[in-house]
């Protein structure tokens, strides 16, 4: 099922952006590109020679007019020469090519397809680089989808496809401008504006980097990000994304052009629509200029695969991949491998490392990974667990429905982990040599991401990150199943019993980690700096003693109802608090109004956190908290 879609212009960055700025260009590729408003022929811009020959080819040559990327072209991990760029389309395409030079930017479209599909693969100014294509092997739709002109009555897959290109001979220190050109089955061009990219920063050099987390299609992300471009240009050294890219990680349109305007994608290349008290916001460029960076959160695994169920009820229903190798063992299905059956009968991460395969780690592969961006070492864990309700009598934290009781292949197995971070786990293991390493020691910044809270205010702090202690109570006289429970001792938590003391005795700086929805720090005796800046688009709430409200939590020792279940104090913004009725200053940003982003700059050795209040739309950025990483 391929139709067409909505043409969606792409846009072009000029380092330091004003809201003005940002929205003409998200809007004004025709610009970048030299192109006449309303000319059928693409002009060349003015004071442009024409960049490249035409390629005097007998074929006939392709012509403008093709379906829109799926996405932007986004940068992936940078190295000391290279990067990557990546591109979406929803077929294969017979020309995927990315244009690289300082001629590029002045070329006008036609004179891009010219290069791109002519018989020279250089010329003055530009060289010529074909990408590697795969189709994703998950991606799909069904009637929750919000697709432009289509609906879908069951799951169908939706192709998508991934264009890669890296590229290499990069000089440290430069931008250098790029283009994409995707050519159809038909022949139809399409030509991006001209981007930016740049090799890694070199080791020891100040960068500045943006940290998120948690856009899921929520209303304010599109306002945030272009308020981030305002405040910090779209040209930054890493978008550290901890985790909850989307809601549903299989379902293509939540990444690339869902009706609500809100798909990840297109708020970081600012092609995304969201009014908000009659302002409409696109986004920014970002992810086209600056290389993202992001960890697994819990949206990001898919549950058990379905023939029959819908997208989001298949995500809501993964299992522990022991309890899928003991029903292997029990049925022995026929036709199917045991890796590739556990696999779909327990949980994966498959669209998300077919999307994000690099950064990568030879242990831990797309899932966890370290590199040093300038003169800060980043290290990213797979640390998170499947959300369930609290509500009692479900398939949920504390227990299983009633109705599933005698039917274990139906049982949640509570909130458990998906990959193993405990002591002496292999993703453990690989921490602590990380953290010992001369990369991480040389470095002036130790930053470790992921996306479960270790110290924090929000519901999702608590119950603890450990795995779920299963109690079966059975009929004495028939063995029958009558009551299953969960319980998740505080003395067992993973991250506060685990990885805390790591990061204590190793250095780090910062634990930058997402979920709950809210901003809040934290700073432990060691030095420790905890950050939470995930409330970008809506918030589920903050627990203290200052809002006075309560996790609804059943009543354990173990469940902490309010506070910080890790036993630290909030810390109050050090430059302008939001305060309480009585005026008092809040150790927390919980709104689904005003929306809150952080940039860490190493050379000041700070981590600035900023808010907007959407309801004011014409209101300035406020610079609300600032606190230093050493």
């Amino acid at each position: 099922m391929t139709e067409k879609r909505p043409d969606a212009p792409s846009a072009d960055d000029s380092g330091n952006l004003t809201r003005r700025n940002v929205l003409a260009l998200a809007g004004g590729a025709a610009v970048a590109a030299g192109v006449t408003a309303g000319s059928a022929t693409p002009a060349v811009a003015a004071g442009q020679p024409e960049a490249v020959d035409p390629s005097g080819a007998d074929t006939p040559a392709p012509w403008l007019g093709g379906r829109p990327l799926l996405c932007e072209p986004y940068l992936l991990d940078p190295q000391s020469d290279s990067v990557h760029v990546v591109w979406h389309t929803e077929e294969h395409g017979t020309g995927q090519v990315l244009l690289l030079g300082s001629a590029v930017t002045g070329m006008t479209e036609q004179a891009a397809v010219d290069a791109a599909t002519g018989s020279r693969g250089a010329g003055s100014g530009w060289r010529r680089l074909a990408a590697e294509t795969i189709r994703l092997s998950r991606t799909r739709e069904d009637a929750s989808s919000a697709v432009p002109g289509r609906t879908y009555g069951g799951v169908l897959d939706r192709p998508v496809y991934r264009h890669l290109v890296r590229v290499t001979g990069l000089r440290a220190g430069e931008r250098t401008p790029y283009r994409v050109v995707s050519v159809d089955h038909l022949g139809r061009a399409t030509v991006t504006a001209a981007y930016s990219l740049a090799p890694a920063v070199p080791k020891r050099k100040p960068v500045r980097l943006l940290l998120t987390s948690d856009h899921q299609l929520k209303t304010m992300t599109p306002a945030n990000l272009e308020k981030v471009a305002e405040t910090a240009g779209v040209r930054l050294d890493g978008v550290l994304v901890a985790g909850d890219l989307v809601n549903v990680p299989d379902r293509a349109s939540e990444w690339f052009d869902s009706t609500s305007g809100l798909a990840f994608f297109a708020g970081l290349t600012g092609r995304a629509s969201r009014t908000i008290a009659g302002r409409t916001y696109r986004g920014a460029p970002l992810i086209q200029h600056s290389p993202i960076f992001p960890a697994i959160g819990n949206h990001e695994v898919m549950g058990r695969w379905s023939d029959a169920a819908g997208l989001d009820a298949q995500f809501n229903d993964p299992q522990p991949v022991e309890v899928a190798h003991r029903r292997w063992q029990q049925t022995q299905p026929g036709g199917i491998d045991e890796a590739t059956w556990v696999n779909r009968n327990s949980w994966d991460v498959t669209t998300y490392e077919e999307m994000f395969p690099y950064p990568s780690s030879a242990e831990g592969g797309p899932r966890w990974w370290s590199r040093t961006i300038g003169d800060v070492h980043v290290i990213t864990l797979f640390a998170t667990q499947i959300w369930r309700s609290a509500a009692p009598n479900s398939r949920g934290k504390f227990s299983e429905s009633g109705a599933d009781l005698n039917d274990e292949s139906r049982w949640g197995y509570g909130q458990f982990i998906f990959e193993p971070i405990k002591e002496g786990s292999r993703q453990y293991r690989w921490l602590e040599r990380e953290l010992a390493s001369t990369e991480a020691r040389q470095a002036r910044y130790r930053v470790v991401m992921y996306h479960h809270p270790g110290h924090g205010l929000g519901d999702n702090s608590a119950p603890p990150f450990t795995d779920p202690v299963q109690r079966i109570t059975r009929d004495p006289a028939t063995g029958a199943v009558t009551a299953v429970s969960y319980e998740y001792p505080l003395a067992d938590d993973h991250i506060l019993r685990d990885l805390e003391p790591l990061f204590s005795a190793n250095g780090v700086n910062l634990v930058h980690n997402g979920h709950s929805h809210l901003w809040n720090r934290f700073r432990n005796a060691d030095g420790v700096n905890w950050l939470e800046t995930s409330n970008v688009g809506n918030s589920y709430g903050a627990y203290d003693v200052s809002s006075g409200a309560s996790r609804n939590l059943p009543a354990s020792p173990d469940h902490i109802r309010q506070g910080d279940p890790g036993g630290l104090v909030p810390a109050v913004p050090t430059i302008a608090p939001l305060t309480d009725a009585a005026g008092k200053p809040l150790p927390y940003v919980s709104s689904n109004d005003i929306t809150v982003f952080s940039l860490l700059d190493s050379a000041a050795g700070v981590v600035r956190s900023y808010r907007f209040d959407t309801r004011q739309p014409d209101s300035a950025v406020v610079l609300f908290d600032e606190f230093t990483l050493a």
